[in-house]
């Protein structure tokens, strides 16, 4: 099993800022993941429970702030998509992404499956930043998509504070085991995306033919 470095010293750099500065850490880690995937949110959420358990935070604000975060930096991202919406599929490029066709089914299914696609891929790398906002290009409606949202942040947020602040007496074995689940996490995110991509070539090999070139 390899070995996790060790987190004291960020430990004891983060239990010497004041409780706001480390608030606002919590907060910009949690909401810049919208915008950033390779940004560990978790580890964030992780960092404020162990700061909770030891004293120097409360655990309800680290909460709040990342649930917040997390979740606001998400439907931002879902507004900016809605506003461009069908027309960035219109472009040249956006039709080498998406054809017409294709554009329809997506739609398709986030009418019928959007709240509950949207939902589980916020637990999952990757897919927590391009389910809503692709959502979002759909024109999904804003509470259809916010919900799943919110609900999905909340508990995932709540179950990192809850898991960091039990274990936060063995930090590295904590920031080890975070790192194996979202390992697994990113595993189940692989798969599913190279069904969207098996999807994909399927869906344009069928009807390819019939959308006009721009």
């Amino acid at each position: 099993m390899p070995e996790v470095p060790g987190v004291q010293p960020l430990l004891d750099f983060l239990l010497a800022l004041p409780a706001v500065t480390a608030y606002a850490l919590i907060t910009a880690g949690s909401a810049l993941e919208n915008i950033f995937p390779p940004v560990p949110s978790d580890t964030f959420v992780v960092l404020g429970a162990v700061l909770a358990d030891r004293g120097s935070l409360q655990p309800l604000p680290v909460l709040l702030c990342a649930w917040i975060a997390n979740s606001g930096g998400a439907m931002v991202v879902f507004g900016l998509a809605r506003r461009r919406g069908r027309g960035a599929f219109e472009t040249r490029w956006g039709r080498r992404l998406l054809r017409p066709h294709q554009f329809e089914r997506l739609s398709r299914f986030y009418e019928r499956h959007g709240l509950w696609a949207i939902f589980f891929a916020r637990c999952l790398p990757v897919l927590r930043v391009v389910a809503p906002t692709f959502a979002g290009f759909t024109g999904l409606g804003w509470v259809r998509a916010m919900a799943p949202v919110v609900a999905a942040s909340l508990l995932w947020n709540g179950l990192m504070l809850a898991g960091g602040m039990f274990a936060s007496r063995n930090v590295d074995r904590l920031m080890e085991l975070l790192g194996q689940v979202n390992a697994w996490l990113l595993l189940v995110a692989a798969v599913l995306i190279g069904a969207i991509i098996g999807w994909w070539i399927r869906s344009r090999r069928d009807d390819g033919a019939s959308d006009a070139s721009p």
